[in-house]
């Protein structure tokens, strides 16, 4: 009897559900829900570099995707599901009280931003990261030495502080912290009691300072000295951490009832969702898997040895984060198609404003006028900036519209277009952003080689990777590599399920589950030979405009 396992992969937007056979890999089916909240805006301020999204969107996301997929299917294959793995982004934390329940569902607290998730691309807590790093430099012990060396404010603990120092009611009221990924199985198993939660290996060691040789987290002490509001908060965490191929539990009476699945449903400890999409592409050591999407997640996975190699300026390095018993690393640009996203916003208010405000047409006709220009938009920029040469005349720009991630990341940077001149056109400067995305990923590259961790290869998952020959033809020419495209669209579901899979013992382990169902390529880029030098050129110039910058940045924060 075949066996099934779905993936719910919560993303920025949107959670998507996958039905796979767990046999052939096969995706037999899919839904996705977009977060209404989100969608409208709400809670969110990104002039102050506030993300914020409300439990209830990751609720509703839940029932609609996965009893959307229980109507694709027959009543035998919903009773062979066997397994539910989770991803999300991160660090995407929130406050809870002693049952696990998010304040932002307590009463009082349900249109308070600061009693909702924090997204992983909320940056208010720059300060605070700041002092994370001038501690840990500081202390006995650098705890931050497993994390690149420099911790992030898209990171748990400066969350954390920034809502614990601005927000009395939730200092007051948060018992605990829970990561996204870690709540989700935690809800869909019926969990009561926060300290019966199973935490996520991968969360807590690339976000939250913990690692094994630290005997968990840091001391209560660390936090006094960071901050006394955090006095006492770390023994109501976690000092056992989990890989993702262990059970969380079985879905509750509850859940089971409301998505018409069995309650022997295993479910899986969560993760995020780049290390789970590595997982769905059948990562190979030293291959680093490029998660490109609003920002990109880079992922690597290496043998262990006896004494481990701290590589400097990444998100982190983590045993078991990605598959167990090896170690997994992970770097990322703050924003990739961030940046596609806003040069569109900022294109499409002038024929949002004109032809929305014009009387020379009706309602009806203006509407489709702007969806058809907006659809277009992108393409038609791609198009036109193809045909553009390597560094187009002069424009040249800097990649850190939201921040720094890696290497050495740093959130208070800014995004930068110089070489303007009188004959700058749209296509030209898209084509210098596209450029910058492509420059900052061989920052990432250079910085692993660099360190003494070799990449054999790149294997790229995700919309624009399946979508943008134009970009992801730069990139190969920009990283003088090879860049195999993942045919699967949902990567990072299809790793998910593979957990699933797993924690249900359908698999013995990680390795012979992603070797049955993790997903074929479908493209291959070479590099361009002739462009690659070309590009190297404005790549030293991108690399010197970067330091001048950020020391500007840096001098005037």
């Amino acid at each position: 009897m075949e066996k099934y396992a779905i993936g719910m992969d919560f993303g920025s937007d949107s959670v998507r559900a996958l039905l796979v056979n767990t046999v052939t890999g096969e995706e037999l089916a899919t839904a996705v829900h977009y977060y209404a909240r989100w969608k409208e805006g709400k809670y969110c301020k990104p002039s102050e570099n506030q993300f914020r999204q409300h439990p209830l969107d990751y609720i509703e996301g839940i029932e609609n995707t996965i009893k959307s997929v229980v109507t694709q299917i027959s009543a035998e294959v919903v009773n062979n599901i066997v397994g539910i793995g989770i991803d999300t982004t991160g660090s995407t934390p929130v406050a809870v009280d002693k049952t696990g329940t998010p304040l932002a569902l307590l009463n009082g607290f349900e249109e308070n931003p600061n009693a909702m998730f924090v997204l992983w691309k909320d940056h208010t807590g720059i300060k605070e990261a700041d002092k994370i790093n001038e501690l840990c430099k500081k202390w006995d012990i650098d705890y931050s030495q497993y994390e690149g060396g420099i911790y992030s404010s898209e990171w748990f603990w400066s969350k954390i502080l920034h809502v614990s120092r601005t927000d009395d009611a939730v200092l007051k009221n948060a018992y605990s912290w829970v990561e996204h990924c870690d709540w989700v199985p935690f809800l869909l198993t019926g969990g009561t009691d926060i300290s019966q939660m199973k935490r996520s290996r991968c969360a807590a060691g690339h976000k939250a300072l913990w690692h094994e040789s630290f005997g968990g987290l840091p001391p209560n002490e660390f936090f006094v000295a960071l901050d006394p509001v955090l006095d006492g908060l770390k023994d109501r965490l976690f000092s056992e951490t989990y890989t993702s191929d262990v059970p969380a539990g079985t879905l509750s009476e509850e859940w089971a009832k409301k998505l018409g699945l069995p309650t022997s449903v295993v479910v899986a400890v969560g993760a995020f969702d780049a290390h789970m999409g590595a997982v769905g592409v059948n990562i190979e050591p030293y291959f680093l898997t490029k998660i490109m999407g609003t920002s990109t997640c880079d992922i690597l996975v290496a043998p262990k040895n006896k004494e481990e190699h701290l590589v400097k300026g990444i998100c982190g390095q983590v045993d078991g984060s990605v598959v167990p018993d090896m170690l997994g690393l992970e770097a990322g640009q703050s924003a990739f198609g961030d940046i596609y996203a806003w040069y569109n916003r900022l294109l499409a208010w002038p024929l949002k404003e004109l032809i929305g405000n014009s009387l020379l047409i009706d309602e009806v006709t203006k509407t489709k006028l702007i969806e058809e220009a907006l659809d277009n938009l992108i393409p038609k920029l791609t198009e036109a900036a193809s045909k553009e040469p390597i560094g187009a005349s002069g424009e040249l720009a800097l990649d850190w519209m939201n921040g720094r991630r890696t290497p050495d990341a740093n959130q208070n940077l800014k995004g930068v277009i110089s070489g303007i001149n009188l004959g700058s056109t749209s296509p030209k400067v898209f084509r210098a952003l596209v450029e910058a995305s492509c420059f900052g990923a061989k920052k990432i590259v250079d910085r692993f080689i660099n360190e003494g961790i070799p990449i054999k290869g790149v294997i790229a998952i995700g919309g624009i990777a399946q979508k943008s020959p134009f970009i992801m033809q730069m990139m190969a020419d920009v990283l003088n590599m090879p860049i195999k495209v993942v045919k699967s669209e949902q990567a990072c579901a299809l790793g998910a399920a593979i957990f699933g899979a797993v924690a249900a013992n359908t698999y013995k382990d990680t390795f012979e589950a992603m070797n049955a169902m993790g997903s074929p390529f479908e493209k291959v880029y070479e590099p361009i030979m002739e462009n690659v030098p070309n590009y190297q050129k404005v790549y030293e110039n991108y690399s010197d405009f970067a330091v001048i910058i950020e020391k500007y940045i840096m001098k005037n924060s």
